[in-house]
């Protein structure tokens, strides 16, 4: 698929989805997406893992009929959403990324016992579905991981944007990254 199709399919998900609430919080689903991705830029990572950090929830988005989590939102969206982008041409780094924000979550849980009293109600309602706090031998395998230090950051900020009335960041600016990034992928 050529770049522009490929940016006009994923950013047309949050044009037509991106309002909806963000399951159980106090912001929407771009609302969310764009936090998380702002404090990717504002750490100063490089265009995949801002993107990635935007991008991380869109499996909630990408298949509407996937089996819900009891209201919220998709089982397995991290999977459907590295999946779907993977598809869509964008690199195996940043679907990883965006797959292992759920695993993150779960190794957090195992690896830092105070993280899980910071979790939203909602974060904790999933993780049940998410496969839970992870084991020893999940979370050693998980931290030999290339990705797993900025996977970690991507789950703080995840947790982390769900502040109301934050400025949304520009789109035009999201979408020339993933047009610079799917064209050096081609």
């Amino acid at each position: 698929m050529h770049p522009e199709q490929v940016i006009a399919e994923v950013f047309g998900l949050y044009e037509q989805h991106g309002t909806a609430d963000y399951i159980g919080e106090a912001v929407s689903q771009i609302e969310h997406m764009s936090q998380a991705a702002q404090q990717a830029v504002a750490e100063g990572f490089d265009d995949e893992v801002v993107l990635a950090a935007f991008f991380h929830d869109i499996g909630h988005l990408c298949d509407q009929r996937a089996e819900n989590m009891g209201g919220y939102g998709v089982v397995s969206h991290e999977r459907l959403g590295a999946d779907y982008l993977r598809r869509a041409g964008f690199s195996e780094r940043l679907a990883r990324l965006v797959e292992y924000h759920v695993q993150a979550k779960r190794y957090l849980t195992f690896s830092q016992p105070d993280y899980y009293a910071q979790l939203s109600e909602a974060s904790r309602r999933t993780l049940a579905y998410q496969g839970g706090v992870m084991s020893a031998v999940e979370a050693r395998a998980f931290e030999q991981d290339p990705l797993c230090a900025v996977s970690v950051r991507l789950r703080y900020w995840d947790e982390q944007a769900k502040q109301a009335n934050v400025p949304l960041l520009d789109l035009e600016w999201l979408k020339a990254k993933a047009r610079r990034l799917l064209t050096a992928q081609s």
